[in-house]
């Protein structure tokens, strides 16, 4: 299962820790959504999930300075000793001194946030949709063309860093090369990223390891892209029939979620790059409406009433 240390939460949200005298190296985020406790601060405490993140906006935090020190101590005994993540105080509220209080009785985190309340949640949600998601690595090189995320995939050796770099020279930008991270963060959508340790470098073989940022500059690399389209790179057989109008899309599958993908014959003399360009844009046309192939099949069609 995967899991997000509070720490890093604490460091992409800009967050300040009230209650640094307790550990939070360990601690742990395992759920992508978040909860505002609106009906816990009441006393109902059925079907609630203490393993999400516990957000204080201002329509809880008014509940709470209406009441008694008495409900006070009686609410956050119960809502604290659950054992969640944390709670995060939003538009730059404090906590009173018996929520405090009950926080070091049970060593939970609090945190505080000066952005509204929808707003940290909205981007709290999609960070730790993309952090949690499932995620697979495979064999390839990622790269954004004219904004289509486009996976390069094929045996060791037949060209795919060089079609990348090559792109990557036209213009395109590098987001992984030999392996890709694979996370799915929403039903229809694939994010690919690329390792830690080989993030910005391409191998090529003859030369070694080259840094794409250091050589082309921060536009030629991005840190995510979406997956749209799959281009297999494959050496030419003459035996076999290839796709030559495109009729028929196929596919390929990760994680559950289909994704076109185009079977690319190689053999000496075929520019990779060009022919990754086109399919990206071919791809993006389609998507906008027009099918080429389509309209040939359509003309052709034509042609032939015409001369019935």
């Amino acid at each position: 299962m995967s899991t997000v240390y509070l720490q890093d939460l604490i460091d992409k949200m800009n967050l300040t820790n009230l209650t640094p005298e307790i550990d939070i190296g360990e601690r742990k985020i395992t759920e992508p959504d978040v909860n505002r406790p609106a009906l816990q601060l009441t006393g109902f405490f059925e079907h609630f999930d203490a393993q999400r993140l516990e957000i204080i906006g201002h329509v809880e935090y008014s509940y709470m300075e209406l009441m008694s020190d008495e409900r006070k101590r009686e609410i956050y005994d119960l809502l604290l000793s659950k054992e969640e993540p944390a709670f995060i105080f939003c538009r730059a509220m404090d906590p009173d001194a018996i929520f405090m209080q009950y926080a070091a009785k049970y060593n939970m985190p609090v945190l505080k946030s000066n952005i509204s309340t929808s707003d940290f949640m909205a981007e709290t949600i999609r960070w730790l949709k993309v952090k949690l998601a499932p995620c697979i690595s495979i064999h390839g090189v990622l790269v954004d063309v004219n904004g289509e995320g486009v996976l390069i995939t094929g045996e060791s050796g037949i060209g795919k860093s060089e079609a990348a770099l090559e792109l990557i020279k036209r213009g395109h930008r590098l987001i992984s090369d030999d392996v890709v991270e694979i996370r799915k963060v929403s039903g229809d959508t694939l994010i690919g990223s690329a390792p830690d340790i080989t993030k910005h470098f391409i191998e090529l073989r003859g030369i070694g390891i080259v840094d794409v940022k250091a050589l082309y500059g921060t536009t030629s690399v991005k840190e995510t892209q979406s997956i749209d389209l799959v281009i297999h790179l494959e050496d030419w057989n003459k035996d076999k029939d290839y796709d030559r109008l495109g009729l028929n899309e196929e596919y390929t599958e990760y994680l559950g979620k289909k994704v076109v993908c185009q079977n690319i014959p190689i053999r000496p003399g075929r520019n990779l790059a060009i022919i990754c360009e086109t399919a990206a844009i071919n791809y993006r046309q389609k998507k906008m409406g027009y099918n080429a192939a389509q309209e040939l099949y359509k003309r052709v069609q034509e042609n032939l009433q015409k001369r019935d």
